[in-house]
């Protein structure tokens, strides 16, 4: 008990340790933070990530934070770019470099990534360092003081640079002033995917959105219906200004069939759904899979801000997607 107690000692000294790196960097951020955000907003190449160790690694996740938030990024091992990799390179680009030292095999690119001409942001924990020096922007982390018993293994100043790293990330996102569906668009896949997918990625359109008017018989509603391209299973119709009046589906053909056949040479306007469920251009496939399941049905149309139908979405559709 003596021995678990002493474990559960240290290991909230770590987490604490490791918590103060991150608050100290509060009052740390200065105009080189906002020149470093200034800078990857005016980049006309892609974010160069480097570092080595576990400055790498940090580095990397940092990497792929700004590549899914609108910054074009890749990771470049130091040591593989001294061997060729450099030559992904361009003027364009920056390189954005992970040291808590500042004096890792990261320095070894300086004179190469300076004769390129790509600029340099560094994030490193020593402001007098080889890094920092020939850097053009240098964020520093400070002092600070590992957790580890022996004092080295790198812990709180990686967990510093993660954090300053996701600062710089998120902060020049919110500049780029991207909406949801952009931030799709990154992350297609995965359960962030659907959450953020809108209805209009999923909507058919064009020929496979069927549309007719409402003088229209309902054999001609049926047709449409069957030569539409997917067959979606449904069709919208439309006043005289385009706008959605109405909605019939393959349900409502078999329920009316229950009473006879004469409907089939009305017009579609006696028989149609009036006033039927819609769905808004840019809503959540999310918030359209819940109102299919909650009424149980398996097409809606969607419209415009004028109530003009520019879109059907077909259950398949968003089972498809992964719903």
């Amino acid at each position: 008990m003596k021995k678990a107690s002493e474990d559960i000692k240290f290991a909230r000294r770590v987490l604490e340790l490791e918590a103060q790196a991150v608050r100290n960097l509060v009052d740390r951020l200065d105009d080189s933070f906002q020149r470093a955000v200034d800078i990857i907003l005016g980049c006309c190449g892609r974010v160069v990530v480097t570092g080595i160790g576990k400055a790498g690694i940090v580095g990397q996740k940092v990497s792929a934070t700004l590549a899914s938030t609108g910054t074009p990024s890749y990771w470049l091992h130091p040591s593989e770019a001294r061997h060729g990799d450099l030559g992904r390179v361009v003027k364009e680009d920056i390189v954005l470099a992970f040291s808590n030292s500042g004096q890792t095999e990261v320095v070894l690119l300086l004179p190469h990534v300076k004769k390129i001409g790509a600029k340099v942001i560094a994030i490193t924990g020593e402001r007098e360092s080889t890094l920092a020096l020939h850097s053009d922007v240098v964020l520093d982390i400070g002092k600070v003081e590992e957790p580890c018993h022996l004092g080295l293994a790198p812990s709180a100043s990686s967990t510093a640079m993660l954090a300053l790293g996701d600062a710089l990330a998120l902060t020049v996102f919110k500049r780029r002033d991207l909406g949801k569906e952009d931030f799709a668009a990154y992350h297609p896949g995965g359960e962030l995917g659907k959450k953020l997918l809108t209805v209009d990625m999923v909507m058919r359109t064009g020929d496979g959105n069927p549309v007719i008017s409402g003088s229209a018989l309902v054999t001609e509603a049926l047709k449409t219906m069957t030569y539409t391209k997917g067959r979606p299973g449904a069709v919208s119709i439309v006043d005289s200004r385009g706008r959605l009046c109405g909605f019939f589906t393959d349900g409502d053909l078999r329920r009316r069939l229950q009473d006879g056949h004469d409907f089939l040479n009305r017009p579609i306007s006696k028989v149609m759904t009036k006033e039927p469920r819609t769905v808004k251009t840019g809503s959540l496939a999310a918030d359209v899979y819940r109102v299919l399941r909650e009424y149980k049905i398996d097409q809606l149309p969607v419209v415009n801000e004028k109530g003009v139908p520019v879109g059907i979405v077909d259950v398949q559709d968003l089972l498809d997607v992964g719903y």
